[in-house]
């Protein structure tokens, strides 16, 4: 039977505003020219949609019970000029859409959707724009192929045709997706947010979350090994490996060169981005983005004891890509402030969305402590010889202890004892990893 069919019926007299009125007026239950007609509506509504906007929307959405669902729903009620308050009325009403078996309260969502937007077909086709967005693209997040299993077409006589698109992949054929640009935007938006999520819960367990930091593959690679679920990096060991000084903002390319090596690593990575390459709140969003879209989970963002306000805007363009920002504060790093002076940073940096603190070259245990009952959000510590110890930490409620360029200064300290014990003939100290490891780790999988 040919799927382009005349016109369905109009709704019956009196059930405008009802599931009946939705499936007669919407384009996804319509055949033929009337098809057509309304395919183009559709395309003009999404149009004027933004699908970067769209992914910043979902990335940045506190992710909850049900999270896909609710977040795609409210990111796309929000690009079409709707209220937040339509989240739970697309829910209910989804639950019968395709199959004609209405969820309960069904119509009353119906109702409440056709008072907001109105009763004619462009109000119908919006509102089945956020149904599909609840099912089909938190299908298509759930990795379903096709994400959308059928699509149905009624006749003229109003019969309705399903039609299997097992044969038809996502955005092609007679059948493509008009919001195809739009549902893998907000899929990638909520892959941004559930990576942010699984990362900012390692740092509420019962021990804090031990960061090993990484300056290459090789290394990255073997703390994947070991177990780690989560790598940093550490500009230090970037910058030196590439022969240029850290802490300049020399190193936007090798950091993002890192972070794309990196990405296929099955762990969570937190890149050091220094103090964001930029005094630019719009350049350092434009980075955090770039870092967004490789997979990386959290990063780093130091202040240097620069001007707070000015901190705070970068903080905030850090956290519009949906990124675990982690705002570190340089007072005692460089020697330029006091306790109060740190803890009074690190709770701006907060009310500015920082979404956990980090204090490096604090080692007094009543100073950490007080940091700790200061702020509302997560403690990292950077491990020192000198400091209190992983468990000492843990005990005074640190949520996350870092080793910096610790691991790379060992390593680099390591490879020179080593070719001077070959030139004076002495014996060379063992736990050298093994060749047929390195090549191993060299392959690793995505994850």
């Amino acid at each position: 039977m040919s799927l382009f069919l005349d016109p369905p019926p109009a709704p019956p007299a009196g059930e405008v505003g009802t599931l009946a009125w939705l499936r007669a007026s919407a384009a996804r239950f319509s055949s033929g020219a009337e098809h057509a007609r309304r395919r183009k509506l559709v395309d003009e509504q999404l149009a004027a949609v933004d699908p970067a906007g769209l992914r910043t929307l979902v990335a940045t959405a506190d992710v909850g019970p049900d999270f896909a669902r609710r977040a795609l729903v409210a990111a796309l009620a929000e690009a079409l000029g709707a209220r937040d308050d339509v989240v739970d009325a697309v829910l209910t009403v989804a639950g019968g859409y395709r199959t004609g078996e209405p969820s309960p309260g069904a119509e009353d969502a119906v109702a409440l959707l056709a008072r907001q937007w109105g009763t004619d077909e462009a109000a119908a086709n919006r509102i089945s724009l956020l149904v599909q967005a609840c099912d089909a693209t938190a299908a298509l997040i759930r990795g379903d192929d096709p994400p959308v299993p059928t699509t149905r077409r009624v006749a003229g006589d109003g019969t309705v045709i399903t039609v299997d698109l097992a044969e038809h992949p996502f955005g092609a054929g007679p059948h493509a997706c008009p919001g195809r640009e739009h549902a893998l935007a907000m899929a990638q938006g909520a892959a941004i947010a559930l990576r942010r999520a699984e990362f900012a819960a390692l740092h509420r367990g019962a021990r804090p979350l031990l960061l090993p930091n990484a300056w290459d593959h090789a290394s990255a690679a073997a703390f994947v090994a070991m177990g780690f679920p989560a790598v940093g990096t550490t500009s230090l060991g970037v910058a030196a490996s590439a022969g240029l000084p850290d802490g300049t903002g020399a190193t936007r390319h090798e950091t993002l060169d890192l972070a794309r090596r990196l990405a296929g690593l099955p762990c969570l990575l937190s890149v050091d981005i220094e103090t964001g390459f930029s005094t630019d709140p719009r350049e350092v969003a434009a980075l955090t983005a770039e870092l967004a879209a490789l997979g990386v989970a959290g990063v780093n963002l130091e202040d240097a004891v620069g001007d707070v306000d000015r901190q705070r805007e970068l903080i905030a363009a850090a956290r519009s890509s949906g990124l675990f920002v982690n705002a570190r504060t340089d007072t005692h790093w460089l020697r330029t402030g006091d306790d109060r002076e740190a803890i009074g940073r690190c709770q701006s940096y907060v009310d500015a969305g920082a979404h956990a603190v980090f204090v490096p070259g604090m080692r007094d245990e009543r100073s950490i402590s007080a940091l700790v009952a200061a702020v509302d959000v997560p403690v990292n510590m950077l491990y020192s010889p000198d400091g209190p110890g992983y468990r000492r930490l843990g005990e005074l409620g640190v949520a996350r202890v870092s080793c910096g360029s610790l691991p790379f200064r060992v390593a680099l300290g390591a490879a020179v004892a080593t070719v001077e014990a070959v030139a004076a003939g002495r014996p060379v100290a063992g736990g050298a990893v093994s060749y047929a490891d390195v090549v191993a780790r060299s392959g690793a999988g995505p994850r």
